[in-house]
Parts: C-alpha cells; sequence; structure tokens
C-alpha cells in the first residue's frame, strides 16, 4: 500500500505528515526551518526520519512552501523570510531522497488539504480564505488545484475592494488583505480603543495587548467593538462575495486566527452572501469555517502526490 510524504515548510518549523493511500493520518513529525539551503537539507533529515518510523512503498513527497512558487520547475523563486530564491527545493529533495516529489504554495497547499480531508472534502469546487497576519488563499475547482500562470494566482488578499482606501503591505491600496486581515482589525480594534477611552474593551486590554479577538469578546456589551465587528465583517463579505461571484464555489472556508471566532463570524457573513450574491438561490456558497487548522498544508502537500 502506497504511503504518502506531505511537508509544509514554515517560518520556524517544518510540518511533516505520513498519510495512507486512504489518506489516514500514520505520522506527524516536525523540524527546525533553518534558512537558506539549510531548508532542504532539514526537509530531508525529516522525511528519512519518518520513513524510518513507518516502514512501506512510499509514492513521493508533497512540498508546502510560503514564498513565490513555481511549482511546474519545483523551485522556490522568492521566499523572502526563508532567504531562498531561484532554490530548486523539490529537485533537490527528490535527489536526496530518491523519490518523485512536488511542491506548491502553503496557501494552496492548505487550500487542497482542506479540500481533499478537511471542511470541503464533500465538495468538488471550494476555495480557502485564511485570515492571518495577512489574507491568503487557496481555490480548487473540479477536485484540482487552480494556481494560474506560473503558480502564482489564487492572490486572493490582494483584490481590491475599497478603491484609493487603506494601503496594503504589497504597496498597493485597497486591497482585502488592508481590510480582512488579523492585522486589519487589530489596528481598527485600537483605533476605535483610543477613539472611546470608556470603552469596556479597556478593561482587560490595553493598545499593546489588542489582539484579533478583543472586539469580538466586547461586541454585545460595547458599542465601540460592536462597531469595529460590524466594520469588519461588512469589509470582508465584500470580498468574499467578489469570490462567490467570479469562482462559485460550493463552499468558502475560513481558516487562520480570526475563523477562531466560528458562528460569530460566519452566521452573519452567510447571510450577507445569501443576499447579496448573484443568483445565490439558484447556486448558493456556503461559508464554514476550515477543520485540519495548521496541518491542512501538510495534508495538502501530500496530496499533491495522490493526483
Amino acid at each position: 500500500m502506497s504511503l504518502y510524504i506531505g511537508i509544509d515548510v514554515g517560518g520556524t518549523t517544518i510540518k511533516g505528515i505520513v498519510l495512507d493511500v486512504g489518506g489516514k493520518l500514520c505520522l506527524e513529525d516536525s523540524i527546525v526551518t533553518g534558512a537558506g539551503e539549510e531548508i532542504a537539507v532539514n526537509a530531508v533529515t525529516l522525511i528519512n526520519r519518518m520513513r524510518n518510523a513507518v516502514k512501506g512503498e512510499y509514492a513521493g513527497v508533497g512540498i508546502g512552501c510560503a514564498g513565490a512558487i513555481d511549482s511546474e520547475n519545483g523551485s522556490v523563486v522568492f521566499a523572502g523570510n526563508l532567504k531562498l530564491k531561484n532554490f530548486p527545493l523539490a529537485k533537490i529533495i527528490s535527489e536526496k531522497t530518491g523519490l518523485p516529489a512536488k511542491i506548491t504554495n502553503d496557501a494552496n497547499a492548505a487550500a487542497l488539504g482542506e479540500a481533499r480531508f478537511g471542511a470541503g472534502k464533500e465538495y468538488t469546487d471550494s476555495v480557502l480564505v485564511t485570515l492571518g497576519t495577512g489574507v491568503g488563499g487557496g481555490i480548487v475547482i473540479g477536485g484540482k488545484l487552480f494556481e494560474g500562470n506560473k503558480s502564482v494566482g489564487a492572490e486572493l488578499g490582494h483584490m481590491v475592494i475599497e478603491f484609493g482606501g487603506n494601503k496594503c503591505s504589497c504597496g498597493r491600496r485597497g486591497c482585502f488583505e488592508a481590510y480582512s486581515s488579523a492585522t486589519a482589525l487589530i489596528k481598527r480594534t485600537k483605533w476605535a480603543m483610543e477613539e472611546d477611552p470608556g470603552s469596556e474593551m479597556w478593561n482587560t486590554y490595553t493598545s499593546e495587548t489588542v489582539s484579533g479577538k478583543t472586539a469580538f469578546e466586547y461586541a454585545e456589551t460595547d458599542i465601540a467593538a460592536s462597531e469595529v465587528v460590524d466594520w469588519y465583517i461588512k469589509y470582508l463579505a465584500c470580498g468574499l462575495i467578489n469570490i462567490a461571484n467570479v469562482i462559485r464555489p460550493q463552499v468558502i472556508m475560513l481558516g487562520g486566527g480570526v475563523s477562531g471566532q466560528r458562528e460569530r463570524l460566519t452566521a452573519p457573513l452567510q447571510a450577507i452572501i445569501d443576499r447579496e450574491t448573484f443568483a445565490s438561490h439558484f447556486a448558493p456558497v456556503k461559508i464554514t469555517t476550515a477543520t485540519l487548522g495548521s496541518s491542512a498544508g501538510a495534508y495538502g502537500a501530500a496530496a499533491l502526490l495522490m493526483d
């Protein structure tokens, strides 16, 4: 029976899993990421360690990695935090392990993981939107990962939803990420607290300790917090409606830290999307939260070999 390795190269840790042909988890392990060429060395060490722990016939290694990825040629075009540029990571791993290796962007891997094994497994068409430091995402159509031209498509966080709006980390203004990331939510919460020193949020938090859940915690009892949540959901819904209208997936899954609000987030979003998405009565789009958490990328990486 074939076994599949999935590794997710993060900023501090490389996560690894072994799945059987049915998608059953056989092993989880991890190793420090390192930087530059050291990443390949550490990834190979992790892979060999997992192969020694779980004996069997391995079909190959799938890799999810942050940055701009050339999946066709198996290389990391650029990943600043990892200190990688035009680095043939998949080729090196294949040569060192003797196994076929495929690579994709980490957000794409997470989307494929959720589509195959998580919140999207009952659907053929799904989108994952991650609400973290930035807004990332991935698209699965007909059960297949969509990567776009040279594998750099599906940058959902950088569609503009407010022309001339807040500046984004990419340099443009009004991007989805500038309004719907956890970073944007925290910034708006701090602004609201400073505008209303009597806000209940000050009872527990200072400007330095505010998080993405602060406004949600006080939304039912504090006007300032409620206004922040309404502001956030309005812009998040705008971006999701655009995705729904262009791609029309059966489900949009929300991941990342903010998705931990679950029904407090998905219920109002679903109401807006049902009301405002084109032809939603005929082809509805379900809004739900992702289920695999930080393991989604490794699961999706393993699934690259299952095709």
